[in-house]
């Protein structure tokens, strides 16, 4: 046998040819060997329980080649080599560990094994397994269809890049107290501005309202919702609010506005800048919707179903 060549099952076959020669029936006997191949190491298949490492990558997108999530610990704790996403959360420490996962379609409360829950995944990801052995590594790419779904455009927003806010605004009494918690409701009263963090102050009060004045000076900067803006004008009237965002800062610029939510949160991406359009798009969807994303699995483990029931 060849070096290197696979090891094979030498079975033993006998052939025995009857020849005919003039009436006379003559015993030819022949022996060969025939190669069988052994059972290869077994694979994932569907309806298979699981255990998988990854690394979650977004392979499209502004933070393409960015890790959003990972079961690695080495990988959570390296910057350097795997730069997180805007909205990436590290684990506790023991949290850390392959990640068991049900091969299929799989129920919300997943399938329980000898107290270990294998959950249900994207489909793209549980289908990236099949057909791999223990301890080998793939990477799988998962489109938004077979992923977290397509973009919802009802949780982008586009917002101008200059804005005015009023200079000088009226509130109750009510009002007042819970928008400028601790300050005091009096004439003359100053305290920093609860979003700008510039000075306002109060001009009036009376039972029914408060009037409060905000009082920048132009070229001062400000920072309330996760990037700087500018103050280029003041006036009796209002107050304009020029946004220091370009199209680098795509990708780079995790916003959060308190005072409002979108598609049930505070927090979104800055998803695109047009300056000749002078608007910005906040996106409010979460980071691994509508774009292709990339796993690097590794399986741990693999429990069959007859296995899995038996355990």
């Amino acid at each position: 046998m060849a070096a290197g060549a696979p090891s094979f099952v030498l079975v033993a076959v006998l052939i025995s040819i009857v020849i005919v020669v003039g009436g006379v029936g003559v015993g030819l006997v022949y022996e060969y060997n025939h190669p069988k191949a052994s059972p290869g190491p077994q694979t994932v298949q569907v309806g298979d329980n699981v255990s998988v490492n990854y690394i979650g990558l977004f392979g499209s997108g502004p933070e393409q080649g960015k890790v959003f999530d990972t079961s690695i610990r080495a990988v959570a704790q390296n910057n350097a080599t795997y730069p997180k996403s805007l909205q990436y959360s590290p684990r506790n420490v023991t949290q850390y560990k392959p990640l068991p996962v049900h091969v299929g379609p799989t129920p919300g409360s997943g399938y329980n094994v000898s107290g270990v829950t294998y959950l249900g995944v994207v489909t793209g990801f549980w289908r990236g397994l099949v057909g791999l052995t223990v301890n080998e590594t793939r990477l799988v790419t998962v489109p938004p269809n077979v992923g977290y779904g397509p973009l919802d455009v009802g949780c982008l927003k586009t917002v101008p890049l200059v804005q005015t806010i009023p200079t000088v605004v009226t509130l109750t009494p009510g009002d007042f107290v819970s928008t400028y918690s601790g300050a005091t409701e009096a004439a003359g009263a100053t305290f920093a501005d609860p979003v700008y963090g510039w000075t306002d102050t109060v001009l009036s009060v009376n039972a029914s309202a408060v009037v409060v004045a905000r009082e920048p000076y132009i070229g001062e900067t400000t920072d309330p919702y996760g990037w700087t803006i500018l103050v280029t004008n003041v006036t009796s009237q209002e107050i304009t609010l020029w946004s220091q965002l370009t199209p680098a800062s795509v990708g780079h610029v995790l916003g959060t506005d308190l005072s409002q939510q979108v598609c049930s949160t505070s927090s979104f991406l800055i998803w695109s800048v047009d300056l000749a359009g002078g608007t910005f798009v906040e996106n409010y969807n979460r980071e691994v919707v509508g774009v292709t994303l990339i796993f690097e699995v590794t399986v741990t483990q693999i429990l069959t179903p007859s296995a899995s029931a038996a355990a």
